[in-house]
């Protein structure tokens, strides 16, 4: 993998830079794995819940098998493909029975290579195994937060969670934000770092390749005036005039906590996340 830079030819070029991929093939999408996307432009009832979404490149959706419930059946893989609606890679499985299903491609995963979704599946890059049966410190993803769930977390490009402890009825896993969870040994994960971890590396350079992506520009608050936002008003540029930001609806904007405190998923958390 590597990230190529375009030459500054012209403004909107300066930084911009995308992921090239060894992995991807050129084949088009599976067709009968394919569904329509419909785009709801953030709105609820035809009001807007959600600010700054709109337009956007169609898409069509691949549905994933985020369960691999195909037991015991060796699967090949047929190509490893770019998903528009994730930031992850997609691996298309031809198994041995004659189905086709896409599954989140897993970092070095190759094309040809055999996989296989099994209680004690060899600890190999790809394969799927129950959780009490996988070494303590390998890296997983697409895990099993309840067994038969289907994969739940650990699901974005480059993401991984470290095994950490396994005892009769549960397992410590460490996420890649630094929580230490515990989640049921009888729940199945996948081997191995979910793929294209340089995303989070690349710079979209301009106004007009976020548009592609559906995101509509935002204003900031202190452009606006005093009626439309807390942060508004003032000649010329200034502060905002508050001890700390605000929300257009005047809700604290930084640092507040906005986790139930008697979430029913508080008794899996062993450790939380560390303040960055």
């Amino acid at each position: 993998m590597a990230i190529k830079i375009y030459k500054r030819n012209t403004a909107a070029r300066r930084n911009m830079s995308i992921v090239k991929s060894s992995m991807i093939s050129t084949q088009k999408p599976q067709k009968s794995l394919l569904a329509k996307r419909i785009r709801r432009a953030g709105r609820s009832l035809g009001k807007i819940s959600v600010r700054h979404q709109g337009g956007g490149a169609k898409q069509r959706y691949r549905m994933i098998d985020f369960k691999q419930d195909k037991i015991g059946i060796w699967g090949r893989v047929a190509s490893i493909e770019r998903d528009p609606v994730r930031s992850a890679f997609i691996a298309l499985i031809n198994y041995s029975d004659g189905e086709k299903r896409y599954i989140l491609a897993v970092q070095d995963l190759k094309v040809d290579q055999q996989v296989i979704s099994k209680e004690d599946a060899p600890i190999k890059i790809g394969n799927r195994a129950k959780v009490k049966n996988i070494p303590i410190g390998t890296i997983i993803c697409n895990v099993e937060l309840f067994p038969g769930k289907g994969g739940q977390a650990i699901r974005s490009a480059g993401s991984g969670a470290t095994l950490t402890a396994v005892d009769e009825k549960n397992a410590q896993i460490k996420m890649p934000s630094g929580e230490i969870r515990l989640i049921s040994n009888e729940g199945y994960a996948t081997i191995g770092q979910v793929s294209n971890f340089e995303h989070n590396s690349i710079t979209v350079g301009k106004a007009g390749r976020k548009r592609h992506m559906g995101v509509r520009p935002g204003v900031r608050g202190s452009a606006m005036n005093p009626v439309d936002h807390p942060h508004g008003g003032g000649e010329g540029r200034q502060g905002i005039g508050l001890k700390h930001p605000k929300t257009p609806w005047g809700k604290p904007a930084l640092g507040k906590k906005t986790r139930k405190r008697k979430k029913y998923s508080n008794k899996f958390i062993i450790k939380r996340r560390s303040k960055r």
